[in-house]
């Protein structure tokens, strides 16, 4: 199995002197990011799809081998409600392939309250072109159902599985030939890092699940303090102890 671990986002200001050096400029933040992780998952476009030379930017600063995964625009997910997807799934997919090779997956996360609809959700997925990988995220217990498993599974694409203090938020359903967990808050000291017996625990459910030919995106969402950074660290670390790859940009 190939890891590869990295953080939810690149641009807090906390993680100077965690992640970032001091006096370095936030411009060359992501090149340094590159240098240490081999991915990373941009929350940002869910905020506001940034043009495409934005993108271009991005790629001339990442290194060989890097993936980026981009979350989809809240515009498809939180206003249109995954309906009339064709338009904003377009609109993304125009400015994301300008990463090119650094084009990691697409991150669907749904609204809280949206209730299940397989119909609407094939309908999106259907739309995406056959090389992209999506993950979905859904946040409604009425998302847990065979119907649902079995359209994700007929695009392959991932449920994420998605953690909160130290609680599966997901169904652990395997969808896809790849894998996508989300860790969003830990309940070590100091909060929100996670401790090691919970990143034990993760360890061994992807290692239960995931062969060795398949690969796993983990990304770290307790930013506050660098938390995510210090926690996808360790996490590496204690993956490959369990004589998984973990995937560096240089040897991706």
């Amino acid at each position: 199995m190939a890891v590869l671990v990295g953080t939810s986002g690149w641009q807090y200001r906390d993680w100077r002197g965690v992640l970032y050096p001091e006096r370095l400029a936030q411009r060359r933040w992501l090149e340094h990011y590159g240098r240490r992780f081999a991915t990373v998952e941009n929350n940002g476009t869910f905020y506001r799809l940034p043009k495409a030379e934005t993108f271009d930017s991005w790629r001339s600063q990442l290194p060989e081998g890097f993936s980026m995964a981009i979350k989809a625009s809240r515009f498809l997910t939180h206003i249109k409600r995954l309906r009339d997807p064709a338009e904003p799934v377009e609109r993304l997919m125009d400015v994301a392939r300008r990463l090119g090779d650094r084009l990691g997956p697409v991150l669907m996360q749904l609204p809280p309250n949206l209730k299940a609809d397989p119909g609407l959700l094939a309908d999106c997925l259907d739309l995406f072109p056959s090389e992209v990988r999506v993950a979905v995220e859904p946040r409604d217990r009425s998302w847990w159902t065979d119907e649902v498993a079995s359209v994700l599974s007929d695009h392959d694409a991932a449920l994420c599985w998605a953690d909160t203090r130290s609680r599966t938020e997901t169904p652990l359903w395997r969808t896809a030939s790849w894998g996508y967990l989300r860790l969003h808050e830990g309940t070590a000291d100091p909060a929100p890092e996670y401790g090691d017996r919970a990143l034990r625990s993760w360890c061994e459910r992807l290692n239960r699940t995931w062969g060795e030919r398949e690969d796993v995106h983990v990304y770290f969402n307790n930013d506050s303090g660098g938390a995510a950074v210090r926690n996808a660290f360790r996490f590496a670390e204690l993956m490959r102890r369990t004589g998984a790859e973990v995937v560096s940009a240089q040897n991706r």
